[in-house]
């Protein structure tokens, strides 16, 4: 059992690597079914459910160094080769998807404590799921408002909170593993690819040597520690903290460097790639299925919700000719929030990485309105 830190972080490296080395050395069937990078997601979710390594104060400390220091660098280097006229270019699109990822999540909760309201317990029993609907609309920050404002018990908090973590690592699999069906899906909804828009940006071509790859590594961990120090001065809310204000920080450096000569500099896509897998990675070591039989119900209820709001949002799709890549980007910026959202919109194509970002911010302002309307209507519909 791994009990340190440099071990956990030789064993995410090589989690890591291991998928993409195999894919481009084996060409193997499997990996056009499941990418690599879920591959890498599901082989170290299974790891740390397994206990490979002990969740101890210096590896809990290094792994939100690494997710805090990673995802800010990623950002960086995904926007030197971004367009913003690719965004524009996607207009109304963007906010009406949002809005159907929300009408479907509404009628899902709904349609949920309809399903299971004789299973759940008299007492109360919505209010778990009303704090649970701040949170997939929002982030954690709304849950804990929500919980505040409608007076749900301390006690009653772990079932939110363990209902969001279950079912939000499962999703985020299952987002990561529908991007090799984003073409038989958008023909099916008659929808054109967001990614491949006018104007998307491509990575210069020239090759990537060593000296590159030092460089924008360089480069980027550098923007990534001073959008930290940056933002641990700005001012804070529920709705806009620290690692918001991190996030913008080095989205915004990397758009500025995509106007700049620095942008014809190669290697920024190679050491992206990379990191990508490494965010991944790490995200999924900090998973944690403890408790997951002191819920069932519950569980059982976050999946019949995350079940019916992918039907109803594609068949919004379906009518409002959306395409698979903008629909998974809304709901994980929905259910997963600013910091996941942009890692799945850059697997995605790295274009979309700032729609991804901003629908998150929209989904944190929101949310906890979202999740208040829905206390008071399950409140109602619970007599």
């Amino acid at each position: 059992m791994i009990q340190s830190v440099w071990p956990y972080l030789a064993v995410m490296l090589l989690c890591a690597g291991i998928f993409p080395t195999l894919e481009r050395a084996l060409g193997w069937r499997l990996f056009t079914i499941m990418p690599p990078i879920v591959l890498t997601y599901l082989l170290v979710t299974t790891l740390a459910v397994c206990g490979l390594w002990t969740v101890n104060g210096d590896i809990r400390s290094a792994q939100k160094l690494l997710v805090d220091t990673l995802v800010p660098a990623l950002l960086f280097l995904l926007m030197v080769n971004c367009d913003l006229r690719a965004i524009f270019a996607l207009g109304p699109r963007v906010l009406a998807v949002f809005a159907c990822t929300s009408a479907s999540l509404f009628i899902a909760f709904i349609a949920t404590f309809l399903a299971f309201r004789g299973l759940l317990p008299r007492a109360g029993g919505w209010q778990p799921l009303a704090a649970l609907s701040g949170s997939w609309v929002g982030g954690t920050a709304n849950m804990i408002a929500v919980k505040q404002a409608i007076g749900m018990p301390d006690s009653l908090l772990a079932l939110s909170l363990l209902t969001d973590a279950v079912c939000y690592s499962l999703w985020v699999a299952v987002l990561f593993s529908v991007a090799r069906l984003a073409p038989a899906f958008n023909r099916w909804t008659r929808a054109r690819s967001s990614a491949e828009l006018p104007f998307a940006a491509s990575a210069p071509g020239a090759p990537t040597s060593p000296d590159r790859v030092l460089v924008w590594l360089g480069l980027a961990l550098l923007v990534a520690t001073a959008s930290t120090g940056i933002a641990a001065r700005l001012p804070t809310s529920p709705m806009l903290t620290a690692t918001t204000w991190r996030i913008l920080l080095a989205t915004a450096a990397g758009l500025v460097a995509a106007h700049t000569p620095l942008a014809r500099f190669a290697g920024a896509g190679a050491v992206s790639s990379a990191l990508l897998v490494a965010v991944v990675a790490v995200l999924a070591s900090q998973s944690n299925f403890e408790g997951i039989a002191a819920a069932p119900i519950y569980l059982a209820c976050g999946l019949s919700i995350i079940a019916i709001h992918a039907l109803l949002l594609a068949l919004a799709a379906r009518l409002f000719h959306f395409d698979l890549y903008l629909c998974g980007i809304s709901s994980l910026a929905h259910i997963g929030g600013v910091a996941a959202t942009p890692v799945l919109a850059a697997s995605y194509a790295p274009v979309l990485v700032p729609v991804g970002v901003l629908l998150a911010l929209l989904g944190y302002i929101l949310g906890t309105g979202f999740g208040l309307v829905m206390a008071s209507v399950l409140s109602g519909m619970a007599g």
